[in-house]
């Protein structure tokens, strides 16, 4: 008893000890590097977002106003297999993160009921199991006799003391790769929502296409109805009539195309959305699509490094580099573990239970340190450290990357706007001359040559006009996306 007592006492002072090395911490807690960032925006046009709330701020639900393309993002969001996989994603890192917290706590296992029996010969060179041939009145062979017979029940646990916070610091690791799993996830629905939405913008721009062909292919026939009469009067030519039928089959021919474009943008959305091919029903405006108001602003450059999703992912995974640095310092230190075990052990079975004869009981403490091992921990610490300046460089990287792709959306806005101006005079233009070539025609002042130049140039300065219009809410869309905006 006064063994045990001694021994206890000795194992207390040194558990002691390693707990006070336990505040002991290998490596460098996580500083966020300094970031490349401007002052403000390379073209940023204050005169048109004006200087209070920050785009990337806004939440889709307030950007989009259109209730359809509103829905069809909800639905996207809620089916989209990408975005279903990356919830799963999150769920798994979530149990990762979990478990990694009970490795602070022993591992117990409890045997059940274990039996163990050995036999020899006699070039074994050690003798029977003497006391077990006694009980029985035998006399031990020499050869294949039991040397060893055991019977037992106990539970045993295992306790690695985290002494240079190897443990903590695999936590906080995880909890980064958590959390980069997370930004992923955000990531994933910003993309979600740009597609959405230009699909959507797609659709507009497709029907208004078919629209604007419609309508030529009308204002042909009432040319060609003119043309007709003037040809049986004897004014013109069969070629009129043949140029004007052609212009007229021009006009026409891009109804089926459109239609065909219509019916695989819908698909596509459909897809976007986890469904199966159908139509997309869907408005007939280009107004009051989003949030377009002159109280947006860009915000400041130091609002993407915490709005972006990529950009935050990236420096998760520079925190998780820089952890699992720490761990792979900390592992070439020693390691301390506590092991205990408590049950009961026989050589016979029917001694298994016999209390207190059969008892058992062992503890165990054990500080091991590697000493060689082929420069195999030195090679994977120094890589570590690698990997977290690699991170760090990724890091700088896509913020850069990030300023230079808001510079170019507010750039395309900004130019497309002045584009959509001339294009929208360039129409009325083209309609005034349309008019004016179909009454110049019919006073004898004209040629039908005239007259189809100008309807041709009419429809192109149509398609052209709606084009740029899809391209300007594209480019409103990006530049939402390219501020962070999108996944709150």
């Amino acid at each position: 008893m006064q063994h045990i007592k001694k021994y206890s006492s000795v194992l207390f002072i040194f558990i002691g000890l390693l707990v006070l090395m336990n505040a002991c911490k290998v490596g460098k807690d996580y500083v966020q590097p300094k970031l490349k960032l401007p002052e403000s925006f390379r073209g940023d046009t204050l005169d048109f977002f004006g200087d209070t709330s920050s785009m990337g701020l806004i939440q889709w639900t307030s950007f989009f106003h259109d209730p359809t393309l509103k829905l069809l993002i909800d639905s996207a969001l809620a089916n989209n297999f990408d975005m279903r996989t990356a919830l799963l994603n999150l769920q798994i890192s979530n149990r990762v993160l979990a478990q990694n917290k009970a490795n602070y706590l022993p591992t117990v296992d409890a045997t059940i009921a274990g039996v163990n029996r050995t036999w020899r010969s006699k070039d074994f060179g050690s003798g029977p199991l003497s006391k077990y041939y006694e009980r029985k009145g035998e006399k031990a062979p020499e050869n294949m006799f039991v040397y060893q017979s055991q019977f037992g029940t106990d539970i045993s646990f295992s306790w690695e003391i985290d002494i240079w916070k190897k443990i903590s610091s695999k936590q906080e690791q995880l909890l980064a790769e958590y959390l980069d799993t997370q930004e992923a996830k955000n990531a994933i629905q910003t993309n979600i929502i740009t597609s959405v939405a230009k699909g959507y913008f797609n659709l507009l721009m497709l029907d208004a296409k078919i629209e604007v062909a419609k309508r030529n292919v009308q204002l042909n026939d009432s040319t060609l109805r003119m043309i007709k009469l003037q040809y049986e009067a004897g004014e013109i030519t069969a070629l009129a009539i043949q140029q004007t039928e052609s212009q007229r089959l021009l006009a026409a021919s891009l109804v089926p195309e459109l239609e065909k474009q219509i019916v695989i943008q819908e698909n596509a959305l459909q897809t976007l959305t986890g469904r199966l091919p159908d139509s997309i029903k869907r408005g007939r405006s280009y107004e009051h699509l989003f949030a377009e108001s002159k109280d947006i602003s860009l915000g400041s450059p130091i609002e993407i490094v915490r709005n972006r999703p990529d950009i935050r992912s990236a420096e998760f995974q520079l925190m998780a580099a820089n952890a699992n640095a720490n761990i792979q310092q900390a592992m070439r230190y020693p390691s301390l573990n506590i092991g205990g075990a408590l049950g009961v052990n026989t050589m016979l079975p029917k001694n298994w239970f016999n209390i207190p004869g059969a008892l058992l009981g062992g503890i165990t403490g054990n500080l091991t340190t590697p000493i060689f091992k082929n420069k195999t921990l030195k090679t994977q610490y120094e890589v570590a450290k690698l990997e977290r300046d690699k991170a760090e460089v990724q890091l700088q990287q896509k913020v850069v990357e990030a300023v230079a792709e808001i510079s170019n959306a507010v750039v395309t806005v900004d130019k497309q706007r002045e584009q959509l101006e001339l294009a929208k005079k360039r129409v009325d233009n083209a309609q005034l001359a349309v008019k004016n070539a179909n009454l110049l025609f019919k006073s004898g002042y004209a040629t039908y040559l005239e007259v189809i130049t100008a309807q041709s140039n009419a429809l192109d300065s149509d398609l052209d006009l709606v084009e740029l219009r899809q391209q300007h809410l594209d480019g409103f869309v990006d530049l939402y996306r390219s501020l962070g905006g999108g996944w709150r």
